[in-house]
């Protein structure tokens, strides 16, 4: 997956086909947010609330996604996943972390339906990716060791993740790279948005279409959180291309307002 990330997956399937017929203008606000599912990988409140330098950002993490995509009954498809032997082809510290966030994601979706083969080699992949950024510790053979171990319980493997993730953050905060924090963030969030969008499309789910409408305050939270290092020039490409997402996804919420308006 590289960036561009496909134009953005083509504008996230045109964000999730219109935020699938418009449950974006209809959803309530007072809901956001209130999925009631466990907190996870990041370093969130239950109600997806991030604190980054004393600032806020309101960003679901992955896993509550994936929860929320295996609540509704929808059956696993590998197909949606970022193929693991893919890792090679970043070379950079930037494609890395957003990756990293990205593969991150995927082994959330892959624990979530029990898939230890494919966890394992998730999991291979993040160690790599973490060794290469110098978060390695995160996933030390010890923490490795306990994952492997519980490979087969999902709920051990989502603590233990959780606590290699959480480590991870820690590090990067405590050698104040919270650019490379916030990249990580921003794969995670895109993947796990782009796993609603297209389960939604073989399986449609009201609690998924609201969470697809509900991502225009995460993708505000996320650019505010990059733009502080859209100076160089890999950040300042990808805060263009979200903000061009997010142009395009108050247009279409903006055109479909417009259009329930009319047949009322």
């Amino acid at each position: 997956m590289k960036f561009n990330y496909l134009t953005i997956k083509s504008k996230l399937v045109l964000f999730g086909t219109v935020c699938l017929f418009a449950v974006s203008c209809s959803s309530d606000p007072a809901k956001e947010g209130g999925d009631e599912l466990p907190d996870d990988t990041t370093k969130v409140t239950s109600n997806g609330v991030l604190n980054v330098n004393g600032q806020l950002f309101s960003i679901p993490s992955p896993v509550q996604t994936a929860m929320l995509i295996q609540k509704a009954g929808a059956e696993y498809d590998k197909s949606i996943l970022n193929v693991s032997s893919r890792s090679t082809q970043y070379t950079t510290s930037y494609s890395k972390a957003l990756n990293l966030g990205i593969y991150g994601a995927d082994l959330g979706y892959v624990t979530m339906y029990n898939k230890s083969q494919d966890a394992l080699g998730y999991l291979g992949t993040l160690k790599k990716l973490a060794d290469d950024l110098g978060v390695s510790g995160a996933f030390d053979q010890e923490t490795m060791k306990r994952i492997s171990d519980n490979i087969t319980d999902k709920d051990s493997m989502l603590v233990l993740v959780g606590i290699a993730y959480r480590a991870s953050d820690q590090y990067l905060k405590g050698e104040k790279k919270n650019d490379v924090s916030g990249l990580i963030l921003t794969g995670g969030w895109l993947e796990s948005l782009h796993f609603a969008i297209q389960t939604n499309k073989v399986k449609e789910n009201t609690e998924i279409k609201n969470r697809i409408a509900q991502q225009k305050q995460s993708l505000g939270s996320i650019i505010k959180l990059l733009s502080a290092y859209k100076t160089q020039p890999e950040y300042g490409d990808l805060v263009i291309q979200l903000e061009e997402l997010q142009k395009f996804m108050i247009l279409s919420s903006s055109n479909m307002f417009t259009k329930n308006r009319k047949q009322m």
